[in-house]
This record gives structure tokens, C-alpha cells and sequence, in this order.
């Protein structure tokens, strides 16, 4: 390995948040949350990994994951691709057990091995409300999970949010947590609980209304 080399990953190695001295004046959410009851996985290796998946996009994580069991984590604005490696950063650097939701169809092996792995959870389509019921029961049926849901489904939130998070945190009686994705200062923002009033348009209409006010995409005609 040539000098120049060394000395790059040397730069970006000092310019990562150290584990044992935060960068002054804002929260590490990988040391802010160790201590807390979520989901993990991963150690050291894997934090490294995240960090440095997000300093190499020039993004960087503010807040902290809330000491919860279980939760549905709204992920928004979702306006490009470049949200997942950006998911997958925030999740390696906080050791971060994320799940997710996947037609059954693809769970095959050995791809089934794979998705089970990386959080998937296969939910059949076919039945006339199969995905509340489902994924509540999983929740029922863990002691620790944090479900990531992208409320508009695809990469535009023009035509609204889908009610699907909600119709779950109702039946699994499930808290909401926001996550914000702000293309302006390059921040995922681990956000707050939303406050439910349990009336689906109202709790739907107020976390848009508020992620709209808040945050912006990285494709901000989309959303």
C-alpha cells in the first residue's frame, strides 16, 4: 500500500467520530445509544463500517435511538435511491437491528437465507389485510423489534402517505419514531415518538404535514 494511500485513509480515520471522544457539542448516536434497550447487532467492526459509509456521502447522523423495545421506524422524505446506502449507514453505525417488509414469493432458497439474515420478513399479500395482521403478530411474538417502513412506497410522496404504518402501530400497539432525511445540511435525523391520537387521518395528516415543514429530500421535486 502506497503512502498516499495510507495517508487518506489515515484523514478519513481522524475526520470519523471517535468512539470515546464525541465530537464536541452534538451527540454520537452510536455511543448515545449503546446503553439503550433497542435491537442490536454488530460490534465495533460493523460502527466503523457505518461511519465511514456516511462520511464517504458526506452525511452524518444527529439524535438518538429512543430506549424502546419495539418500534416502527418512519423513514422520510424518500425521494432517491441513494436512501438506502444512507439506511444502511445509519443502521451498521448505531448496531442497529433493522427489519423490513418482503413478499413471501421472494423468500426462496437460498435467497430466503440471505433476507431472513439482513431483517426481511415475508408477509403474504394475498389475504384481505395479511400485512397488518402479519407483521402484527411478529411483533407480538418478539421481545425486540424495529420495523422500518418509507410511508409513501416509493421514492414520491406527491400522491400522500400510505396509512399501512399506522393500521400496524395501532394493532401491534407499537410506538411511531421519525427518522429525517435532510439533503440541505446532509443530516439523518433520529427525530422524536410521534404522539398518537389514534384517529388515522389526523396522526396521518400530522406526521406528513410535519416531515414536509421539516425536511427535504435529496430529489426534493418528488416529495
Amino acid at each position: 500500500m502506497n503512502d498516499a494511500v495510507v495517508s487518506g485513509l489515515a484523514a478519513l480515520m481522524d475526520a470519523l467520530p471517535d468512539d470515546d471522544n464525541p465530537v464536541p457539542g452534538r451527540t454520537d448516536p452510536s455511543e448515545a445509544s449503546a446503553h439503550g434497550s433497542y435491537p442490536r447487532q454488530g460490534g465495533p467492526i460493523s460502527r466503523w463500517i457505518g461511519k465511514t459509509i456516511l462520511a464517504l456521502m458526506g452525511w452524518r447522523l444527529a439524535g438518538e435511538w429512543p430506549a424502546e423495545d419495539k418500534l416502527i421506524i418512519v423513514g422520510a422524505p424518500h425521494t432517491s435511491n441513494w436512501d438506502l446506502p444512507l439506511s444502511l449507514g445509519m443502521q451498521m453505525s448505531t448496531n442497529l437491528r433493522l427489519n423490513w417488509m418482503m413478499k413471501a414469493e421472494a423468500f426462496v432458497w437460498p435467497f430466503s437465507i440471505m433476507f431472513k439474515a439482513l431483517g426481511g420478513i415475508p408477509i403474504d399479500r394475498r389475504a384481505a389485510g395479511a400485512v397488518v395482521k402479519q407483521t402484527s403478530a411478529v411483533f407480538n411474538r418478539r421481545d425486540k423489534m424495529y420495523l422500518g417502513i418509507t410511508p409513501t412506497g416509493t421514492r414520491s410522496s406527491k400522491a400522500g402517505y400510505r396509512k399501512g404504518y399506522l393500521r400496524i402501530a395501532y394493532a401491534a400497539d407499537v410506538p411511531i419514531f421519525i427518522v429525517g432525511v435532510d439533503a440541505r445540511r446532509k443530516v439523518l435525523t433520529l427525530d422524536r415518538i410521534w404522539p398518537l391520537t389514534g384517529d388515522l387521518e389526523t396522526d396521518n395528516d400530522a406526521i406528513r404535514d410535519y416531515v414536509r415543514s421539516t425536511y427535504q429530500g435529496i430529489n426534493p421535486e418528488r416529495g
